[in-house]
């Protein structure tokens, strides 16, 4: 199973809601989700791929969107989407160690979208305030999947300490 996004607020009256944290991919009209522990297909999708509005049967006014706010998109397992060159899944990110050469900045807790880039929240490891890395050229220096390995730049970040 894989979570499509969470139920945000609703837009207008017919049910239908913004889609947080989107997998737009997986949320055209016609697919089975499950939301609040039953299932529904998806009726509308429209927005855009990043503010993706949706509607799901059985829930045809405002009131039955709301009362599913928060709740997660689950859609069933299917064949994904190939990437792109320097394209990854936020579950292929998250839990990675991020490290700048030899020193140790801590493990991604989470991949979000920003409104110039998607961003690494990042817990770290000597348990300071989370660290933000936009996924940029200058700032990521290499990810290694594999290993789950993301090497980054503190120098670009204007973190203290860089150089060391």
């Amino acid at each position: 199973m894989t979570i499509a996004g969470t139920v945000g607020r609703p837009h207008g009256l017919d049910g239908s809601f913004y889609v947080n944290a989107p997998r737009s991919e997986l949320l055209a009209v016609g697919v089975a989700v499950t939301v609040a522990g039953a299932t529904a297909t998806v009726t509308r999708a429209a927005g855009t791929a990043a503010r993706p509005i949706v509607r799901l049967s059985g829930y045809s006014d405002r009131t039955a969107a709301e009362a599913l706010r928060g709740e997660p998109l689950v859609v069933a397992d299917a064949e994904p989407p190939p990437l792109g060159p320097d394209e990854y899944r936020a579950e292929d990110l998250e839990g990675a160690r991020v490290v700048d050469g030899e020193h140790e900045l801590g493990i991604v807790r989470q991949l979000f979208a920003l409104p110039s880039c998607e961003c690494l929240s990042v817990t770290r490891s000597d348990g300071g305030s989370d660290l933000l890395i936009p996924l940029v050229r200058d700032a990521i220096r290499s990810i290694d999947i594999d290993r789950r390995i993301i090497d980054v730049d503190r120098a670009f970040l204007g973190e203290a300490g860089a150089g060391e």
